[in-house]
């Protein structure tokens, strides 16, 4: 019996991380839609069991790579978002930053340096500014 799965899996792309996720956010999406009998949850539950082993049973690996690769860059941007707030709140402590009035490209002066003649490496815009 296992050789007889192992043969029927051989040039599939199997389980991943995002089928993994997929067919398990499904569960209590059915689960819900049993308790509150909406046909849109029961709906939307089997919509993902189904691409979730869709993507299981596959043969186009190259297109369930992709796929894969685009969600672990969605899921690094959301893991890193709150890194990014407390970089900017820490970064926002020692310098004012300020947009080019001409390309509106950010430019970091650090803090406490008064009147200060600012110019842009981008477009070379030269404007004035308090730190």
């Amino acid at each position: 019996m296992r050789e007889k799965l192992i043969r029927f899996m051989y040039g599939r792309y199997g389980v991943d991380k995002l089928s993994r996720h997929v067919v398990f956010a499904a569960l209590p999406l059915w689960i819900a839609s049993i308790f509150f009998r909406l046909w849109i949850l029961q709906f939307l539950a089997v919509l993902g069991i189904v691409c979730g082993y869709y993507r299981i049973f596959s043969k186009n690996t190259t297109k369930r790579y992709r796929e894969l690769c685009a969600y672990e860059r969605f899921l690094g941007k959301i893991k890193g978002f709150p890194a990014r707030i407390k970089r900017g709140a820490a970064e926002r402590r020692e310098y004012r930053i300020f947009k080019c009035p001409g390309c509106r490209q950010k430019l970091r002066i650090p803090k406490g340096h008064g009147t200060v003649e600012i110019s842009c490496r981008k477009c070379g815009t030269v404007f004035r500014k308090r730190t």
